[in-house]
């Protein structure tokens, strides 16, 4: 495994990302896409993306719309991907597509279409 901030190779990239579906990597960052159901939705995403980001003193650039939220990471210092970067875009993606699962005392969750994939 990298150093946190060691920038990765293009195939080490490849290989991570094959385990972050719809994330990919363009122009020296890591790139992905959420659609929301409109801005209430695509406020609490920023917002939860901001306190992760924040804690972890890593800070994504973010693209915010209505309907969408583009986030981009990389890690400036490195000039690149770093595995602090997947690090951040796994929470992320957990966070943002979570839903609760059979049997949870959620089970029911919203009706909405919320945050999603794409």
């Amino acid at each position: 495994m990298p150093q946190d901030d060691a920038r990765l190779t293009d195939q080490e990239i490849a290989r991570q990302l094959q385990t972050l579906s719809g994330w990919r990597h363009a122009a020296g960052v890591l790139e992905r896409t959420y659609k929301t159901d409109g801005w209430a939705t695509t406020l609490m995403l920023v917002n939860a993306i901001g306190f992760f980001a924040e804690a972890a003193d890593h800070h994504p650039d973010l693209e915010v719309h209505w309907g969408n939220v583009v986030v981009r990471l990389s890690t400036h210092s490195a000039g690149g991907v770093t595995a602090k970067d997947f690090e951040l875009a796994r929470l992320i993606e957990q966070t943002a597509l979570w839903r609760p699962g059979a049997g949870s005392a959620f089970a029911a969750g919203t009706k909405k279409k919320f945050v999603q994939s794409g």
